[in-house]
């Protein structure tokens, strides 16, 4: 078992910076990937970024290129997200995630097997 919890969001304004958290926990966490998704009110759950556990790092270009960075401490069983120029499309929920997947299959939210409870991401224009 795998248990997650985020923590970090709020409100910002457009062009701040958030940083989220994931502290994990669970005998063999650090043999997972973990991946951050995030939805928003009447939309599908959407991938933003994961890190595979020997830690290749894969993110969804087109919303998040050169804004968000996705890293992980083994150490202390923590994932991260740092969001900087946030927009107010990057409103949503925010959830981290845990895969047994590597590669291109952590695209996809069928691929985790474990997940938290989210953490509300709110941008203002």
């Amino acid at each position: 078992q795998v248990q997650l919890v985020e923590s970090g969001g709020g409100l910002v304004q457009a062009g701040g910076s958030l940083r989220l958290s994931c502290a994990a926990s669970g005998r063999t966490v650090n043999a997972y990937s973990m991946g951050w998704f995030r939805q928003a009110p009447g939309n599908e759950r959407e991938f933003v970024a994961a890190v595979s556990w020997v830690g290749i790092t894969t993110y969804d270009a087109d919303s998040v290129k050169d804004r968000f960075t996705i890293s992980r401490d083994k150490p202390k069983n923590t994932l991260y997200l740092q969001m900087n120029n946030l927009k107010p499309v990057d409103t949503a929920v925010y959830y981290c995630a845990a895969s047994r997947s590597v590669g291109d299959s952590l695209r996809r939210a069928a691929e985790y097997d474990y997940w938290g409870q989210g953490t509300q991401v709110t941008v203002s224009s």
